[in-house]
């Protein structure tokens, strides 16, 4: 029996001297040599946008917003892909924070590693639920006052109820910068 003519290929041939592999091949993109594959930082750094900020994910994104991408046959968060290319496995049990608040940033400088609790910190504006003041941690109180409350570590703290939404939120933003670690956002006001 013949074998195929491709450099390296042992198989047996289909046609045109060429295994079914190489035939089908050559069929597709008109020659039968092997694809040269990309490594998977060339692969991913195809898909970005560097601009003066952040790094944007242009190809696919989650219902979420956060780049995705096929690596190790398993669909993968960009951002977390890389973060372990620029340092290494992300530990058992941590999250990746974007301490740029965009969740399609892939720049290594704005990615940071956190505990479940300290990504949930670093989050910007009010919970879905809250929808009588617009602010995070501030809700209307049965006394026609502005509640400021907050949950760390399964426990609420009050920060108090107050006779303005400005008042209460500046009072729970305190209160978050004493109990929280990673609340950029308010540290940054």
């Amino acid at each position: 029996m013949k074998t195929c003519t491709a450099p390296g290929c042992e198989k047996h041939v289909k046609a045109k001297s060429l295994c079914n592999t190489h035939y089908m091949r050559t069929f597709r993109t008109g020659t039968a040599a092997d694809p040269i594959r990309a490594t998977t930082a060339e692969r991913f750094w195809s898909h970005v946008e560097k601009t003066e900020g952040c790094w944007n994910w242009t190809a696919n994104k989650n219902s979420f917003g956060y780049g995705t991408m096929r690596h190790d046959s398993k669909l993968k968060k960009a951002h977390r892909i890389s973060y372990e290319l620029a340092n290494g496995p992300i530990p058992d049990g941590l999250h990746i924070d974007h301490i740029c608040r965009t969740r399609h940033c892939v720049k290594p400088a704005h990615l940071r590693l956190a505990t479940p609790k300290q990504n949930l910190e670093n989050l910007d504006g009010p919970h879905s639920h809250n929808v009588t003041s617009g602010v995070r941690g501030v809700y209307k109180a049965r006394n026609n006052k502005w509640q400021a409350r907050v949950t760390h570590n399964g426990k609420i703290y009050s920060a108090g109820h107050h006779a303005t939404v400005p008042e209460a939120e500046a009072a729970i933003i305190a209160k978050r910068n004493e109990l929280f670690t990673h609340n950029d956002a308010d540290r940054r006001e």
